[in-house]
């Protein structure tokens, strides 16, 4: 059996180091922020390239207090695609804001520049860019029309740990970035986190009050805030994966490259890293017309995948109210339609990669024959 992810492999590596670790906070008592949380918001924040981190209970909490620090409320609109997981929309939606979607480039996944600027209407207040399954988007076109138009930028980098554009980290290159630490993510938490990172001491100063219930010190509370603060295991934990970050995102990429050599001619579509852009493969996503009957395939054969994400959010009955429709945004109902998500994780083998290679070899060619 070829798992989907296998978090328990990557346990049994470091072990040891988080063992430690977490008897550490244990034997300090600071369970709820503390040291080691803030030594992670330093650290990770300077990984990324910014000056300032806000720890926070999980990505939703860190996208929802960064749009509340742009002053983003009800009447407002804030710019994103419908192509991403639920939690980029809601963030919006916590705000009292409205959501406009603009469609994805389908060769990235990201937000297609040229069609945000006709988005923008005098109510729009942000624009919030995905990089969705660890793939930057296309910053530069979208950065220059936000400055055009007076907008900050809010990265929604949950999905990208490490990753960068034009060589620059991910999570700077906007007014904030957010990241979630959900255990599956190519840094994960044991349990739910996330972090605001940016370069501006006013956001960094509102969204560490807002996080801790508006408090600027301990009793004394300057604004309406919320209970969104990390847990010191998790910030322990965070510390020692953080360190190893860097390795297992290469052994993502080497995998990565193997799934594109391997399936170059399998006739599905296979990821594809844009240009200036360092993918880090939070998802290797394949494309294939006969989705569902290839995944059925590969389960047969012992191989789990996933979907991300088999409905935009536009087409969710949730956000029905939204007044979207089914072909207002084509590319990324297609992507839902086909996207396929293989097996990654930096403890996967040449041998299990050349197993999942080889079952969609042959659904292809059982598909072709018949």
């Amino acid at each position: 059996m070829i798992p989907f992810l296998d978090l328990k492999a990557q346990y049994r590596d470091i072990k040891e180091e988080i063992d430690q670790a977490i008897a550490a906070v244990l034997e300090s008592g600071q369970f709820v922020l503390g040291e080691q949380v803030e030594a992670f918001e330093q650290e990770f924040a300077a990984a990324c390239g910014a000056t300032y981190g806000v720890a926070t209970n999980s990505g939703t909490s860190a996208l929802h207090l960064a749009l509340l620090a742009l002053g983003i409320g009800p009447g407002d609109e804030v710019i994103t695609v419908p192509f991403t997981f639920v939690a980029t929309v809601a963030a919006i939606h916590y705000t009292g804001a409205r959501t406009t979607f603009v469609d994805i480039d389908p060769r990235s996944f990201t937000m297609d520049p040229n069609q945000l600027e006709r988005a923008i209407t005098n109510h729009t207040k942000a624009i919030i860019p995905v990089h969705l399954y660890g793939q930057p988007a296309h910053m530069e076109a979208i950065s220059e029309i936000a400055r055009r138009h007076g907008l900050p930028v809010v990265e929604d980098a949950c999905q990208a740990h490490g990753a960068e554009y034009q060589e620059k980290p991910v999570g700077s290159l906007g007014d904030l970035g957010c990241f979630s630490f959900y255990p599956g993510k190519n840094l994960g938490a044991y349990g739910e986190g996330g972090i605001i990172v940016t370069n501006h001491r006013h956001y960094a100063r509102t969204t560490r009050m807002l996080r801790d219930w508006g408090q600027e010190r301990k009793y004394h509370h300057v604004l309406k805030g919320f209970n969104y603060r990390m847990e010191g295991i998790k910030g322990a934990v965070l510390r020692v994966k953080l360190r190893r970050l860097q390795e297992w995102t290469e052994k993502r990429r080497l995998w990565a490259a193997c799934y594109s050599r391997t399936l170059k001619n399998s006739q599905v579509s296979v990821s594809v890293e844009s240009p200036n852009c360092r993918h880090v493969y939070h998802i290797y996503a394949v494309r294939s017309s006969q989705r569902d009957a290839l995944q059925q395939t590969l389960l047969s054969a012992g191989i789990h995948t996933g979907i991300h994400y088999p409905i935009p959010v536009h087409l969710q009955e949730a956000y029905a109210d939204l007044g979207y429709r089914t072909g207002d945004f084509p590319h990324s109902e297609r992507a839902a339609r086909e996207v396929l998500s293989l097996p990654m994780y930096p403890e996967l083998t040449p041998a299990a990669i050349d197993k999942v290679a080889a079952e969609i070899r042959g659904f292809k060619e059982q598909k072709r024959a018949a």
